[in-house]
């Protein structure tokens, strides 16, 4: 067999492949694991999505291709979110763009502005696409260290002038994964006013902007006076409104930036189901902010459970304001020689810090995306494990 292109040496495994992996060799030895590795919610979509779609599927005329930008009725419900979420205007044709999940924008967003020798900045803890695109690309990347101390927000006035200079992308992500840190609008204006500058994209992933506690309220980079100048946002609904599989996400924001991504994503894949599309107008135009709030309000109460019972597995982690996870520091060791021995002792997964970049070594990442009796389970379990070791 001829040997694999070069770029796959720069790019490791996918964490939760690798973590699948080993608890699928688990489960085939009769190991009974419990999940709090991923953050794929376990709660459905709210009834008016599943009914969209089981309207629209019957529907003979929507079963071809919808075209490489979607269909216009859901481009428009998206500027339209904007319009009404953030007072954001928006040209549905030309700044909004349609993704099969926002995963492939991220990505796609390094294949269409990196070259090699190029610059990629991006924070020591954050999102593994983010570098991972950065990698394929063939570019470099220059960390930025969050700090809890800094509230895990990057300072940008640290980054040298000839990384700057170098640089071409800028990656931001509040509500955070996996810190559950916020950004303010002040935060967005100076990183704004730092890309304008340097002539850097600003890439904004926005895909809990919903899920936010204690009266929080998340916002939009886009909501900056001239951020479309230099920024894109990526919008999700895996997470937004529960439909992790359904794989529906769009980028906004600066048409010169959206039109580029269009010119990858065409060459690589198509529209989506047209129901699909139906069925995310529906979740946009439909879903209420009661059935949100419910929402986060389960995510809230597992939030509460998991950090009171921190203190008795040997981790501490900051109170989250958004997003749904837990950070976790691990005060004896490293979080993946925990996260390891939690997976092969308590028979509990959870992901490891290091694999959101190298600000993340002694920290593990908890998902509250389980039921309540799953977390609870699990929490014993690790009691157990901790206190024997």
């Amino acid at each position: 067999m001829p040997v694999a292109a070069k770029r796959l040496n720069n790019l490791p495994p996918y964490v939760f492949a690798t973590i699948g992996q080993k608890i699928r060799e688990m489960t085939r030895a009769d190991i009974d694991v419990l999940r709090l590795d991923i953050g794929s919610p376990d709660l459905p979509p709210a009834e008016e999505v599943i009914e969209a779609l089981c309207r629209s599927a019957p529907d003979e005329h929507k079963h071809g291709y919808s075209g490489y930008t979607g269909i216009a009725a859901f481009r428009e419900a998206v500027a339209h979110y904007y319009q009404q979420r953030f007072n954001v205007t928006l040209n549905p044709d030309t700044e909004v763009l349609p993704l099969l999940g926002s995963k492939e924008g991220l990505v796609n967003l390094s294949l269409a502005y990196l070259d090699y020798g190029d610059v990629a900045l991006v924070p020591d803890i954050s999102y593994p696409s983010y570098s991972m695109g950065a990698r394929l690309a063939g570019a470099d990347i220059a960390w930025m260290p969050l700090k809890a101390t800094n509230k895990y927000l990057p300072v940008v006035d640290n980054i040298p002038d000839d990384t700057a200079t170098r640089a071409k992308i800028l990656w931001l992500n509040y509500p955070n994964n996996p810190t559950g840190a916020s950004a303010a609008l002040d935060d967005y204006q100076r990183y704004v006013a730092y890309c304008q500058q340097h002539d850097i994209l600003l890439a904004s992933d926005n895909p809990y902007v919903e899920i936010t506690y204690d009266g929080h309220r998340a916002g939009s980079v886009l909501q900056v006076p001239d951020a479309l100048s230099c920024a894109v946002e990526f919008f999700s609904f895996s997470k937004t409104y529960n439909m992790a599989g359904w794989r529906l996400g769009a980028a906004v924001g600066n048409a010169t930036i959206i039109k580029n991504l269009l010119h990858v994503k065409s060459n690589i894949d198509s529209g989506h189901f047209i129901p699909i599309y139906d069925a995310g107008i529906a979740a946009l135009e439909q879903v209420s902010q009661d059935w949100i709030d419910a929402r986060n309000a389960i995510y809230a109460r597992r939030r509460d459970l998991i950090l009171a019972a921190l203190p008795d597995i040997g981790l501490r982690a900051h109170r989250p304001e958004g997003a749904i996870y837990i950070w976790a520091e691990v005060l004896d060791g490293d979080g993946l020689t925990y996260s390891r021995e939690a997976l092969d002792q308590a028979h509990v997964s959870l992901a490891p810090g290091g694999a959101y970049g190298p600000g993340g070594d002694r920290y593990v990442r908890i998902s509250l995306c389980a039921p309540d009796e799953k977390i609870e389970a699990a929490l014993d379990r690790l009691r157990d494990w901790y206190f024997a070791r």
